[in-house]
């Protein structure tokens, strides 16, 4: 996903000294404090640790098998074989009367180290059988025996009723892949570069890859398995330190309703509903995520959603994580606010939240100088803002702490946002531009996410990334979206439902005290985050001929539909093939993050040549396209079961940094250029709501921005069954790129893709009767080409 952008263009800042390779190397210093952060994180949350740990035993089971034993121990029998005699010698002798209670103690003992063992063998039992990944490789629609059995078995000793990390003791490591399956001759790497690169550039990659296996592989590989045996996770520590800076990413509300105009009142009810989300985090009553509605996926990532700011620094940042925060800060036309959000009762009701915001906006105060533009900061280079910021926590530090230290970040926008019926695809466009980019200065960058609502009661959100992957905020915002319309609600004027309180104090005014040597720092991250903004080319629209349902009738994978149907649309828009970046998630393992699948193989570009050359016969395109996504669905579950290929590289180039060893083959991988990366939002949570008499309840996703100057990001999310929304974001100041003319070439490729089944021949047909109605279309049913957009199929040279 936008981690693409990242992870071509870091640079590690190692700066510690020594080259030679020996066990003092900072390599092996890196690998122990890798492992001390994992053990420091689990220390923190001890008793958390302690009820989750114990699953999927009770602290019942324990009762119970303490009576289990008094009882035998009442009726002469000992289960222990002798062993409570043992410990009783071992206690100390309080005198006669107390020989009962030496008793009671030694039972105690002897049942919390058969407890202890039982839970022990439990969790490596359950580890053992979460290690497998056969199901995964398994045909879709098919099920062996094998599997059947080990889901049998993994319901057995997963327990009922999990908390949110119940399962993180039990979820296997992530596997350090061989370096032959990665880098050799028919390993991965080569066979995903050879569609894009010539004969020549192919011949000199390979060898290089020969030279680096046959000097260098072998030894960073041993750094690697030993770091995967120590730290918790191989790769995932280092990926977030060296790849994470500054990715941003925007998630929509809804597709076509606001449930009320009134600012405030929308404002209100998505903070409670988001604090709520927190308390059911906080006491882990989120349900883990389960594939198949068995196998779980870790929940490490949820921990950091709020009260969490990325610290700028000037070789690296880090993230400062809060146990709790009672405020959120609000910003409003260039002034900052801190509210609280508890009282001594506890958390404020949805109707008191919407006074604050309410007083807010009626607030006259005028922004003092700078005020409003100090945000832009946190949008600028992150050496540059680590020097600022550290003169700005001497000159202002109670307002620097109260807005870093907030639960979250509000922004209440002065203007209106969001779909509108009269013209849907401009106002899409504007949208996801205002969520992505802002002005600028209107979003705290560096805060975990930033809830953005309208003038209209539109919403939104701008989530940074370095803290988790999408699909974590998104199960956020699934949640805040049906908590705050089904079950908060509001009233028939549109105010939240509740009463006023007059009891509680005005939100507080942050005044900011900047020295004038900030002034010049803040007018140049403003022109840099203008530049920026004014630089992204979005695109939303919703393509409505056809979705999952159809996709599944054809039984195909849906996501590999995508991307195979991604690639004929990017070539019939650039003329060639192209490195792709899609991001999968390796959640099936302790502390995973992402893992690239690289879309663009020789059976998606043998189809795409296919679709182009007329002499081509549907059968035999057909025939390509299901040999195209079943290529893509091995490669997607490779990734999954990681066994990828980027990540892999990635830490062999670090390993190799540290090392201080040159590496030609790594270098060349490191510069790849990913000119499209795609990414699907996952819908988790379908019982909060009926999609199918709520439809237009179901959010439009979201997007990122361009991964390559001369490239696109598209993210892209079923909604329902049978629509799915493209989010398309590219330069402005490239001559090759173009939003809409790639979203024009979206749905053709999907509509062409459609047509080669039977039951999809007749959408072009319709499609092309649409192009002829009037523009009184309805929202839900775009025609084919989007109006409002660019028509032209040239690039345009801004």
């Amino acid at each position: 996903m936008a981690e693409a952008h990242q992870a071509v263009g870091f640079q590690p800042s190692l700066t510690s000294e020594g080259a030679e390779v020996e066990l003092s190397a900072p390599v092996l210093q890196e690998i122990y404090l890798s492992g001390l952060r994992s053990w420091k994180r689990h220390l923190s949350r001890f008793w958390n640790d302690f009820l989750t740990g114990i699953f999927p035993a009770s602290p019942l089971s324990w009762l119970f098998l303490f009576s289990a034993i008094q009882l035998a121990w009442f009726l002469q029998l000992d289960p222990s074989l002798g062993l409570m005699d043992k410990i009783k010698e071992l206690l100390p002798d309080w005198g006669g009367q107390h020989h009962r209670l030496r008793g009671v103690l030694a039972a105690a003992l002897f049942a919390s180290c058969l407890w202890g063992a039982l839970i022990f063998t439990l969790h490596v039992a359950l580890r053992l059988l979460l290690s497998y990944h056969g199901w995964l490789l398994e045909p879709h629609g098919a099920m062996s025996s094998l599997t059947k059995t080990w889901l049998a078995l993994v319901r057995i000793f997963s327990g009922r009723h999990p908390m949110l990390f119940s399962y993180q003791r039990s979820l296997p490591r992530q596997p350090v892949p061989s370096v032959q399956d990665t880098v050799g001759k028919v390993g991965l790497y080569l066979e995903s570069v050879h569609p894009v690169l010539s004969d020549e550039d192919f011949n000199r990659t390979a060898v290089l890859a020969q030279e680096f296996l046959r000097l260098q592989a072998s030894l960073l590989q041993w750094y690697l398995r030993l770091k995967s045996w120590w730290a918790s996770n191989y790769v995932s520590d280092w990926w977030e330190e060296f790849v994470y800076l500054r990715s941003r990413n925007s998630l929509m509300d809804f597709l076509c309703v606001t449930p009320t105009p009134v600012q405030a009142a929308r404002a209100g009810n998505a903070v409670h509903a988001l604090l709520l989300y927190r308390h059911h985090l906080n006491r882990q009553e989120i349900l883990p995520t389960l594939l198949m509605g068995m196998r779980p996926l870790c929940s490490a990532q949820y921990e950091k959603i709020f009260n969490t700011t990325r610290i700028p620094g000037v070789q690296k940042d880090h993230i400062r994580h809060l146990r709790d925060s009672r405020h959120v800060a609000v910003f409003h036309r260039g002034r900052f606010f801190r509210v609280g959000t508890h009282s001594q009762s506890g958390l404020l009701s949805p109707r008191a939240l919407e006074q604050q915001f309410q007083r807010i906006l009626d607030d006259p105060s005028p922004a003092c100088p700078h005020e409003e533009h100090l945000a832009a900061l946190t949008a600028a280079p992150r050496d540059m803002w680590a020097q600022v910021r550290r003169s700005l926590k001497t000159q202002a530090e109670d307002a620097l702490e109260a807005v870093e230290g907030a639960a979250f970040f509000v922004s209440l926008d002065s203007e209106p946002k969001g779909l509108t019926r009269e013209d849907p695809a401009a106002s899409l466009d504007a949208y996801a531009h205002a969520l992505l980019a802002g002005r600028g200065h209107d979003r705290w960058f560096d805060k975990s996410f930033t809830l953005i609502v309208f003038s209209n009661g539109k919403l939104g959100l701008s989530v940074e990334h370095s803290w988790a992957d999408c699909p974590i905020s998104g199960h956020m915002w699934e949640f805040t979206l049906a908590t705050e319309c089904f079950q908060l609600g509001y009233s028939a004027d549109g105010h939240c439902k509740g009463h006023l309180d007059s009891s509680l104090p005005q939100p507080e005014r942050l005044h900011w005290d900047l020295p004038d040597k900030i002034h010049l720092f803040i007018s140049l991250a403003l022109r840099g985050a203008k530049t920026l903004s004014g630089d992204t080319d979005c695109h939303v629209f919703p393509f409505s001929h056809f979705g999952k349902s159809f996709i599944k009738r054809c039984h195909l994978s849906s996501d590999s539909f995508i991307q195979v149907a991604l690639q004929l649309a990017h070539f019939r828009d650039r003329g060639q093939f192209c490195l792709t970046y899609e991001s999968a998630m390796t959640r099936l393992f302790l502390e995973g993050r992402t893992e690239t699948v690289r879309s663009c193989t020789r059976e998606a570009c043998s189809f795409v040549r296919a679709m182009e050359d007329k002499e081509k016969t549907g059968p035999q395109r057909l025939a390509l396209f299901r040999l195209a996504v079943d290529k893509h669905q091995a490669l997607l579950k490779a990734a999954m079961s990681g066994q990828g290929v980027d990540r892999h590289l990635f830490a062999l180039y670090i390993v190799s940094h540290f090392l201080h060893l040159q590496s030609p083959f790594l270098d060349q991988v490191h510069s790849e250029q990913w000119q499209l990366a795609t990414s699907q939002i996952p819908v988790q949570q379908n019982h909060l709501f009926d999609v199918r008499t709520c439809p237009d309840y179901v959010s439009s996703g979201g997007g990122f921005g361009p991964v390559n100057d001369h490239g696109y990001g598209v993210s892209y999310i079923f909604t329902g069954d049978d629509a799915i929304t493209f989010h398309i974001s590219s330069k402005k100041s490239s001559t090759k790129t173009d939003s809409h003319r790639l979203g024009q070439h979206i749905e053709a490729a999907l509509l062409d893709v459609g047509s080669l089944f039977q039951e999809g021949q007749h959408l072009k047909r319709e499609c092309s009767g649409l192009q002829e109605v009037d523009s009184g279309h309805r929202v839900d049913s775009l025609p084919c080409h989007t109006r409002g957009s660019r028509a032209s199929t040239t690039p345009t040279n801004f």
